[in-house]
């Protein structure tokens, strides 16, 4: 396998983590991004020499140029860049306060395109290279009490499958990596959960809450495997542009789509009364 140079936003935990120990695990060199001094030394103690830490806000959008633009002078020339720094917001749709959902945008979505955006440019320039971002199966399918964080990962993931079609005549590929329940803290210590306020919800969320508060650490998905994963999807010659990780997701994720094209299929005859006699097909 060639040994490659690769970035991965958060690095401090979960799959971030599990990515960047899977490319070290490969013979690669990685910069892993993250938030405190302890934990960029931490990271570098993995691999001394091929494991580098850079402190970063992903919100920053000027830092982010500027890690990157330095870690193309300093370690090498990026070859795959993960944008994988996020978060959860739990709530339903009325609950959660709009500051809470832009903070989740923020990062989620803003993060992400800027540390994309700032190594873009470099891999047009060498007509070569790897962007992903970690979305979640809930950039496919949506569940209650998940709004903000679900509204999130489906921009991404448009942001993602449009990015795709624009950059391949450069020879960039661009996937969404679209993970199921993994044994991460994300649901955990990672998730931010609003007040809740409106009983009305109760009967419906309440449940639903409890149960991913008593899963996790018992999640369905092995990080360490999922890192496998992504390495290898670095490496084959036409990755894809969606990623699903998870037997859960994969579950889900089909059962959402087909309830998308029943609709279609259900309400074609009503679609195509809204059209002038004669105009321009895109």
């Amino acid at each position: 396998m060639q040994k490659r140079t690769w970035l991965v936003t958060g690095v401090g935990s979960g799959l971030g983590r599990a990515i960047a120990e899977a490319a070290l695990g490969a013979g690669h060199t990685v910069v892993g991004t993250v938030r405190s001094e302890g934990d960029r030394q931490g990271f570098e103690a993995l691999e001394p020499g091929r494991a580098h830490g850079r402190l970063l806000e992903v919100t920053d959008d000027r830092a982010v140029s500027r890690v990157i633009d330095e870690v193309e002078r300093g370690v090498g020339p990026l070859d795959v860049v993960v944008a994988n720094a996020g978060y959860g917001l739990e709530g339903t749709f009325e609950e959660t306060p709009l500051d809470e959902v832009r903070r989740q945008f923020e990062v989620n979505v803003f993060g992400a395109m800027a540390t994309l955006q700032a190594a873009l440019p470099h891999m047009r320039r060498r007509r070569r290279g790897r962007l992903m971002a970690v979305t979640s199966m809930g950039g496919l399918m949506a569940v209650p009490g998940m709004s903000a964080y679900c509204g999130s990962k489906f921009a991404l993931e448009g942001i993602l499958e449009a990015l795709g079609k624009e950059v391949a005549q450069f020879g960039i590929h661009v996937t969404a990596i679209e993970p199921g329940s993994f044994r991460t803290d994300w649901a955990g210590r990672s998730m931010t959960r609003a007040e809740r306020t409106v009983d009305d919800y109760d009967e419906l969320f309440e449940p639903i809450r409890e149960a991913r508060r008593k899963a996790s650490g018992n999640q369905l998905g092995d990080p360490a495997r999922a890192g496998d994963a992504v390495v290898h999807i670095a490496s084959v010659d036409r990755p894809p542009a969606h990623l699903v990780l998870g037997s859960d997701a994969l579950r889900l994720v089909t059962a959402a789509r087909s309830a998308v094209d029943e609709d279609i299929r259900a309400w074609e005859t009503l679609s195509r009364t809204t059209d002038f006699a004669e105009g321009a097909q895109l």
